[in-house]
């Protein structure tokens, strides 16, 4: 029951008060809600399990570990529940202040969660640092175990995960999963509702992501960086959105950003034979761009040199990485 003035999540309900002295009230009957942090390695599908899950894409994703660098909310309404995702970067050894700020990310989305579902790389086999990870929070918080990528093992090397993880204390479940089939899914997600508390929901039913369209933008022209300069400019791209303006009367928007790397030669590599290699991820990013927004949208990318942005924490608190408010979080 909810009364005058009564604030629950990030929603404020207010009653008239003539309403209210009437006694109206407004009720969730075997409602659910709650948040469910995804966790794993880097690259064991976390991202596309979001975007499976949601059945929106919410997260860029890249055969390229650690491609997440945000924590990200996806959020799905189901029958009687609302569960809110928050899919976090891939649990990697730092190498750089950009990499601190991943792992506090992790650290973050782990606090006051309902719970958690872990995802672990079938075809690779159990890693030490799932065994660390497992045996480190699987008593602090549920866990659902998400055997990822179930397609592209064997009977006999998924039985060998299995049994590896029966030995783990505190496990609520372990599912087999394919994401990037949608195998499976079904079941995980029970097991995830499951885990959810009663209340109410926390974000309007037509809603499936907290993220802003400029923050949006800026993943998706990050992913085809990603995506098509392959194994040619290492983990340094970022992303920076000078403007991002829809214009007056007109169903177009109008998207300035800059590519950003951290040294003279990828800045060549980036832009490519007679700007071709630019003008690809403008059109790849373009397309989803638009397709995302339902509007027209022309985008004008430019590529800027920032020597070791990563280490520098001004430049990347301009790029949305802000290591010290995190920590503060």
């Amino acid at each position: 029951t909810l009364t005058l003035g009564m604030t629950i999540g990030r929603f404020e309900y207010s009653i008239d008060k003539e309403e209210s002295k009437r006694g109206t009230t407004i009720m969730y009957e075997d409602f659910k809600s709650g948040f469910i942090c995804i966790a794993g390695l880097a690259n064991a599908g976390k991202s596309t399990l979001t975007n499976a899950l949601v059945g929106e894409k919410v997260s860029i994703v890249s055969w390229r570990p650690q491609t997440t660098r945000n924590k990200l909310l996806g959020i799905i309404n189901g029958d009687g529940y609302q569960m809110v995702l928050i899919d976090t970067p891939g649990i990697h050894k730092v190498r750089n202040h950009l990499g601190q700020y991943m792992m506090q990310a992790v650290e973050n989305s782990l606090k006051d969660v309902d719970g958690v579902v872990y995802v672990i790389d079938a075809a690779k086999g159990m890693q030490k640092e799932d065994y660390e990870f497992l045996e480190k929070n699987a008593s602090k918080v549920p866990v659902v175990v998400a055997l990822n990528k179930e397609d592209c093992v064997t009977r006999e090397t998924m039985f060998e995960s299995l049994e590896k993880l029966n030995k783990i204390a505190g496990l609520k479940a372990i599912v087999p999963i394919s994401a990037k089939k949608e195998d499976n899914l079904e079941p995980l997600k029970a097991e995830l509702v499951a885990l959810l508390p009663d209340g109410v929901p926390m974000y309007p039913e037509d809603m499936y992501t907290e993220s802003s369209m400029r923050f949006m933008a800026t993943e998706i022209i990050r992913e085809k960086a990603l995506y098509l300069l392959d194994k040619e400019v290492p983990y340094g791209i970022g992303v920076y959105i000078n403007k991002f303006e829809e214009r007056e009367g007109q169903p177009i928007i109008d998207i300035d950003a800059d590519i950003i790397c951290e040294k003279q030669s990828h800045k060549a590599i980036v832009i490519g034979k007679g700007g071709e290699m630019l003008k690809q991820i403008a059109t790849k990013a373009r397309h989803d761009l638009e397709e995302m927004t339902g509007e027209k949208v022309f985008l004008t990318l430019y590529v800027r040199v920032k020597n070791e942005w990563r280490d520098d924490d001004r430049i990347m608190k301009e790029l949305g990485y802000d290591l010290k408010a995190l920590k503060k979080d």
